[in-house]
Parts: C-alpha cells; sequence; structure tokens
C-alpha cells in the first residue's frame, strides 16, 4: 500500500514538474515606454523613447528592444516614421522624416506613438505623445541682454504662449550653463516673451570670441522640448596653444624634461653597473675556489 502510494507520488512530480517550468518560462516583464518630442532650432524634430521595465522592484532601464515609431496611430502603417533600437542606456532617437510633412501639416496638435514587439523577456509595450506645435526664438537686444520667445499654433496662427519656464544660457559641452543666477523664466502673457542679463563676460569663446547662447523649455506637458540657438560675440577670445614639440612633463615620445631622462638614464646606469660589479666578483670567487 505504502508502495503504491509513493508511485503515484513520483508520477504526480513527474507530471507538475514541467508545467511549473514551462510557466516560469513565459513569465515576462512589462515594459514601458516613455516617448518624449524635440524641437531643435526650429529646423529638425526628432523624437526619444526610453525603455524601462520594473525588475526586483526596481526600475531599470533596458537595451537591445526593437521599437517602431508612428506619427497618429500605429494601426495605419503608412504612419511609419521608422524604427529603432535601445542603446545601453534603454533609449532610442530617430529624426520625424520629411517623409511626415503631409501628416504634420494636417492638425496644430499631433499624436505619436512608439510600440515594441513581445520578445523572450518582456511584453509588448506601448508608449504615446500628444503634443502642440510651438516655436522657440532666441534674439539678443541692446546691453547683452538676451530674449527668447514661446509662440504656439492655435487653429492656423501662430500666438504668443504665457506661464511657460524657459531656459536661458551658454551652450558648453557639459551641458547649459546659465546666463546668470537665475534658472528659469517664465514667459509673460502679453508676448509669450523672457528677458534675461547676459553676465558671464569672461567665458572662453573662439578665436573671435564667439559663444553660442541657447534657450531651451525642457519637458513641458503640452509643448514637448523646445531649443533655440544663436551666435553672438559675447566671449572672450581664445588662442589655441599647443606643446606637441616642447618638452614637457606629459609630452610625446622623445620630448620629456631633460632632468627626468636624466633622473631614468641614472637609474638604469646604476643598476646594471650593480649587476656587472656582482657577476665580476661571483667570477672571482669561483676563480680562488678552484685555486
Amino acid at each position: 500500500m505504502r508502495k503504491h502510494k509513493l508511485i503515484q507520488l513520483l508520477v504526480l512530480i513527474i507530471l507538475l514538474v514541467p508545467n511549473v517550468l514551462m510557466a516560469q518560462a513565459v513569465e515576462k516583464n512589462t515594459l514601458s515606454l516613455n516617448l518624449k518630442y524635440f524641437n531643435d532650432n526650429n529646423i529638425t524634430h526628432h523624437l526619444l523613447v526610453q525603455a524601462k521595465s520594473k525588475i526586483d522592484g526596481k526600475f531599470q532601464t533596458i537595451p537591445n528592444i526593437p521599437v517602431q515609431f508612428y506619427i497618429g496611430t500605429e494601426t495605419d502603417k503608412t504612419n511609419l516614421l521608422g524604427n529603432g533600437v535601445t542603446n545601453e542606456r534603454g533609449e532610442a532617437i530617430i529624426e520625424i522624416p520629411a517623409t511626415a510633412k503631409e501628416a504634420w501639416l494636417k492638425s496644430p496638435n499631433q499624436n505619436f506613438v512608439v510600440v515594441s514587439s513581445a520578445t523572450k523577456k518582456f511584453d509588448e509595450g506601448k508608449g504615446d505623445l500628444a503634443i502642440t506645435k510651438a516655436k522657440l526664438k532666441i534674439d539678443t537686444a541692446e546691453g547683452k541682454m538676451i530674449t527668447a520667445k514661446i509662440v504656439a499654433l492655435v487653429d492656423t496662427v501662430w500666438k504668443p504662449i504665457a506661464a511657460v519656464d524657459v531656459v536661458v544660457g551658454v551652450k558648453r559641452l557639459g551641458g547649459i550653463l546659465n546666463a546668470n543666477e537665475t534658472q528659469t523664466y517664465p514667459t509673460d502673457s502679453a508676448t509669450g516673451g523672457v528677458i534675461a542679463e547676459f553676465k558671464r563676460d569672461s567665458i572662453p569663446g573662439d578665436l573671435k570670441g564667439n559663444i553660442v547662447i541657447i534657450a531651451t523649455v525642457v519637458d513641458n506637458d503640452k509643448y514637448g522640448n523646445l531649443s533655440s540657438e544663436m551666435i553672438v560675440p559675447w566671449g572672450k577670445k581664445s588662442v589655441y596653444m599647443t606643446n606637441f614639440d616642447h618638452r614637457t612633463l606629459f609630452a610625446r615620445r622623445g620630448y620629456s624634461p631633460l632632468w627626468l631622462e636624466l633622473l631614468a638614464y641614472t637609474i638604469v646606469v646604476a643598476v646594471w653597473s650593480i649587476i656587472f660589479y656582482l657577476l665580476v666578483q661571483i667570477k672571482i670567487i669561483k676563480k680562488l675556489g678552484v685555486e
């Protein structure tokens, strides 16, 4: 009787284990796609998506996820803007092509969609973003003042927009350096503009002292990310200096400081002199032993 029950238990385990393993194999994580829109200097437009998933209780960026970008709805394949694959930061970028011009001009409001196909580890994902067409323009005024203005398309008319935070500064390699102590400026209701005083007089520019001033709107819920740039001669003229053919501590081979070369060669000569001296002494000792 006990043997019969043991056999039944073994059969039940054999039947259940594949089902458990199969359930574990098909279990997938949910993928979140965060879509952003960028208007670059009122010339080019691009979309950026970041793929994330909650793994072990924390949201992590997910690389190597194939994604497709659409304008309008994803059900109409003619609305496809292009494809991409997320990089090591979980991001994929696509520039809105000229072929989307007709769909872009249909309405002052646009809807973008990004979708991803199911993979072995993740389910299908989808993200969408609705924006209103807007432009950000930058200019200068007397006394090194920077002006920026936002207009949005309302029906068929471009109108100034109030209460939008604008960052005004100087474009640098590491990002944007604010024009002064103020971090952001809200646009006024009359002109949709802001005015910022430039207080970075000692900032280095190119050979002619040119720098790039920039105004940006970051992650606005309605208008997305806007930027506008302008070159002005407000920087400090910088002359490129090189030590390529001079003797310095970090120079190329053959141009190290003389004192460093002398020290190195002295050490080499001293070490080999000691080795040679020891070899001579060993030879003398052997000769004395033979005698």
